[in-house]
């Protein structure tokens, strides 16, 4: 009689060992043949527990999953015309290198553009500016390829997207991709063409892609907002502002002051001296010191409040982008938060959430579904083991799923330990048993931790610029890949004596049957159809003289070496070959 078990979307090694009633050591070693790396404690989706069971051939067991009533559920920004006007949320998004940052520094009058490795934003930054006496937010989304979710993120969190077009390039892969976002998000779309200062600008080229993409401009007749601007020379500016203004005002934006706030959390990190920090958006009610906060499986009780400069504040209104700290670990990047009553409430909500949520892709765990596409692999995967550290957790996340995209089926990235803040000694001991490159993006480690490293021979290489860290992560795939052979058939030689036989060499005679023989070359020498050996060409006569080829229809001499003996005889088929081997690349 077949006995059901019921779990959630994951479930730590031990306690599903206890369920299937096995030793845990006996499951261990099960997800470690199939290529898993883990603990006793450490938790496995619900798809990977059922191919597990699978594996293991235990037929009476049946696993279902558990559906958990989520405890914390997500608030509209917009209230139907209900509660106060509120700043409208901007992102700013683009292709790389079409000067987003730019303008957001020209709009903000900062110099945000030089702090950013490469010329590219890495993250998703926050700022609020005023503007005739109102306050509008704005988000700044990474452009490079490789920052695809926190794009697609920064598009579900506003209200309005502006994307920057350069004059002088047009509309590129990212732009699309942006407009894509904001479509799919249900989000208004200004677009600023951006570079008009620029030799070889053409706003009109920009105007035509647009109308080919279903963004037709209004002086076309359309309803996409257009804007030319400069970001160098601040030109328009305060009419892309202006613009901003009246859309957000026909959008009739509000939110819910009063009560309790919730939003979300749009970057989060280490910080040495406070611990984790979070950068928050409040979507409603109002934020303030000493408010309980739950995030994700982890609660704070907010010690500080603080602009995205750094200005300390009392308090949070819906749109405002805010700094907090005093979380007991870090919240995931994309997590909602909300205010509850007590620290009672934010440990229980909390601990249900990390029940609920079986975070195992964002730790590097392999999913079921990756288990299966593994198991179906005809061919022998090779993985490149890695640890990936990042300053916070968005862009570890863009690191790990962009290192993902480059698996093949024959090479794959296996992420086995991540999180967010300096390298550790425990990510060295990780590395050190696992054989893995430890990868580090925009983070540092100190001489301790690198003397640790040198001393246990695990690689440890950092970088400050995202596609420069794939490179080299698809540099490494590259080696794991199995060379090319190009086989060039040669020449055919019947043997029509054979002078000299010993365990590792053969001297015979033949007649060159079709092409020409070389030396040096491969061969394969088969009788009746049959493959008997495969053996290296190492000399040619044509009479008494060396020869170094001979011509179809010619009669020549031939001896070969082989990794053991050849019993030739007459009859045999000699057909030469050359063979050159070639690094594939990704």
């Amino acid at each position: 009689m077949s006995r059901t078990i019921s779990i959630e979307d994951g479930i730590t090694v031990g306690a599903l060992a206890d369920e299937l009633q096995i030793p845990v050591t006996k499951l261990i070693g099960e997800l470690f043949k199939n290529g898993i790396m883990a603990t006793v404690n450490e938790r496995i989706d619900f798809d990977t527990a059922a191919i597990i069971v699978e594996e293991l051939g235990i037929d009476d067991i049946v696993l279902e999953r558990k559906v958990v009533e989520q405890v914390i559920t997500r608030s509209k920004k917009n209230t139907n015309g209900e509660g106060d006007a509120r700043p409208p949320v901007v992102a700013v998004m683009g292709h790389v290198d079409h000067g987003k940052t730019s303008l957001l520094d020209a709009i903000c009058n900062t110099t945000i553009v030089r702090g950013e490795a490469g010329g590219i934003t890495q993250h998703i930054s926050a700022y609020q500016v005023d503007h005739n006496k109102r306050r509008i937010t704005f988000l700044d989304t990474p452009g490079h390829e490789a920052f695809a979710a926190i794009r697609e993120h920064g598009a579900h969190l506003t209200d309005l997207v502006v994307i920057v077009v350069a004059a002088d390039d047009g509309i590129k892969p990212q732009t699309l991709e942006a407009i894509r976002f904001a479509n799919k998000a249900g989000v208004k779309i200004i677009v600023a063409i951006n570079k008009i200062d620029k030799e070889g600008a053409d706003s009109n080229r920009v105007k035509q892609q647009l109308s080919e993409n279903n963004l037709l401009v209004e002086e076309w007749g359309g309803d996409t907002v257009v804007v030319e601007v400069s970001a160098k020379e601040k030109t328009n500016i305060d009419a892309l502002l202006d613009m901003i203004l009246l859309v957000s005002d026909v959008e009739d934006l509000r939110a819910v002051t009063a009560g309790p706030a919730s939003g979300l959390i749009i970057e989060a990190h280490m910080e040495q001296g406070r611990g984790p920090v979070a950068v928050a958006l409040v979507e409603s009610g109002t934020l303030g010191k000493g408010d309980f906060v739950v995030a994700g499986s982890t609660y704070a009780k907010l010690r500080n409040l603080e602009t995205t400069l750094g200005k300390p504040i009392d308090s949070a209104s819906p749109s405002t982008p805010v700094v907090i700290t005093g979380f007991k670990a870090l919240p995931e990047f994309g997590n909602e938060f909300r205010v509850v009553a007590s620290e009672k409430d934010a440990r229980t909500v909390s601990a249900q959430n990390a029940r609920d949520s079986a975070s195992v892709a964002s730790k590097g765990a392999m999913s079921g579904n990756e288990l299966i596409r593994i198991i179906n692999r005809k061919t022998e995967l090779k993985e490149f083991n890695i640890v990936v550290k990042a300053d916070v957790q968005g862009s570890l996340t863009s690191v790990i799923d962009s290192l993902k995209a480059l698996d093949t089926e024959e090479v794959a990235v296996r992420v086995v330990g991540s999180g967010v803040g300096a390298v550790t000694e425990k990510d060295v001991h990780l590395a050190g048993t696992s054989n893995a490159v430890i990868y580090g993006f925009n983070i540092t480690a100190s001489s301790t931790i690198k003397q640790l490293a040198a001393r246990d021979n695990v690689p440890m290489r950092m970088f400050k610029v995202i596609y420069e860290l794939i490179d080299d992560t698809r540099a490494e795939l590259t080696k794991l890949l199995p060379p090319k052979v190009i086989k060039t058939d040669m020449g055919r030689l019947i043997v029509r004596g054979v002078f000299k036989i010993t365990r590792n060499e053969v001297i015979c005679g033949g007649e060159v049957t079709k092409g020409k023989l070389v030396v040096p070359a491969l061969a394969t020498v088969s009788r009746d159809g049959e493959t008997l050996a495969e053996v290296e060409i190492v000399g040619l006569k044509r009479g008494p003289q060396e020869a170094k080829e001979v011509l179809e229809g010619e009669m020549c001499g031939l001896s070969f070496k082989s990794a053991s003996r050849v019993d030739l005889k007459e009859g045999d088929v000699i057909e030469l070959y050359t063979q050159e081997v070639i690094q594939r690349t990704l």
